[in-house]
């Protein structure tokens, strides 16, 4: 099998990727709680796993993978209480939205430097963030030579769980258990499943987790793996059009644009609001909810 990790590739092997296809995916999730019968890094081992599909099918190179992620937040913390409940641990690799996407400059710049012709940012983590990423590489392209796209891992599942287009996404549900299933076999134990659905008790498991099914998982993995082959294409045209000049390549830039561009913009992402009412004072994920005065 072609290697297409860039951290397991040797140099000649990524000189080589590189001048076939110049195209990187960003691959995003964390460690968090996708019910009983799968694993914690669901959302960041399918997008990886996809993302290495689709280099190995259509070219490219995958970056490492990141596992830290926004959680326990505005929204996201109202969802933890209801979903996920009051587990002894919840086994998260959460950080702040203001981290997160700052780190996700510095890829950026990574690619720019390297000068990839066009970067997919590809995240598996859902919620409020994918579209906080789309206002980041709309506010940062501009900069950028490297033709940026981000998107939701559920917009390249384009026919969805049943092939009509409907069940797209879901969380620790019928899609995500079944695209893990086919992705990464060892990663799901369906027999850890409860006979019965609670909401709340059984660490955010998806209430039709039970219909989950391997084979239509690989049928949306194959979906997937097309779709962002047609994105990669579309996105090497347009720098073949427009031969944008890689500027974005200096730690230097990076801060200048981050403080001057996207930190002014950054109290208007969705994961920045608070969350709608108040938490339980005994709540775990009452601590972190809010956004604190001096996160700059």
């Amino acid at each position: 099998m072609r290697e297409v990790q860039w951290e397991r590739m040797f140099p000649d092997e990524l000189e080589m990727a590189f001048q076939a296809c110049p195209v990187v995916y960003f691959t995003y999730g964390l460690c968090e709680p996708h019910g009983p019968q799968n694993t914690l890094g669901l959302d960041e081992i399918k997008a990886h796993a996809i993302a290495c599909q689709s280099a190995r099918q259509n070219g490219g190179i995958v970056a490492p993978a990141d596992y830290w992620h926004i959680h326990e937040i505005g929204l996201y913390a109202a969802w933890a209480e209801e979903a996920v409940g009051r587990p002894p641990h919840t086994w998260l690799t959460a950080m702040p939205p203001w981290q997160h996407f700052k780190n996700v400059c510095y890829h950026v710049r990574a690619a720019d430097a390297l000068g990839f012709h066009a970067a997919i940012l590809l995240t598996g983590h859902y919620g409020a963030n994918w579209e906080d990423l789309g206002e980041l590489v709309r506010l940062l392209q501009p900069f950028v030579g490297t033709r940026l796209y981000s998107l939701p891992e559920f917009e390249s599942n384009y026919k969805g769980f049943s092939g009509d287009g409907r069940d797209t996404g879901d969380h620790a549900g019928k899609v995500e258990t079944s695209l893990l299933w086919a992705l990464e076999p060892d990663c799901v134990d369906v027999s850890r499943m409860p006979k019965e659905y609670q909401r709340g008790q059984q660490f955010a498991m998806g209430k039709d987790a039970f219909q989950a099914n391997r084979r239509v998982g690989e049928r949306m993995v194959a979906d997937e793996v097309e779709w962002l082959g047609h994105k990669a294409a579309e996105l090497l045209a347009e720098y073949d059009r427009l031969k944008p000049l890689h500027n974005f390549t200096t730690f230097e830039t990076v801060e200048r644009v981050w403080a001057e561009v996207v930190e002014p913009v950054v109290p208007q992402f969705k994961t920045m609001q608070h969350m709608q009412g108040e938490l339980p004072e005994d709540s775990p994920w009452k601590a972190n909810s809010g956004v604190p005065g001096n996160w700059r």
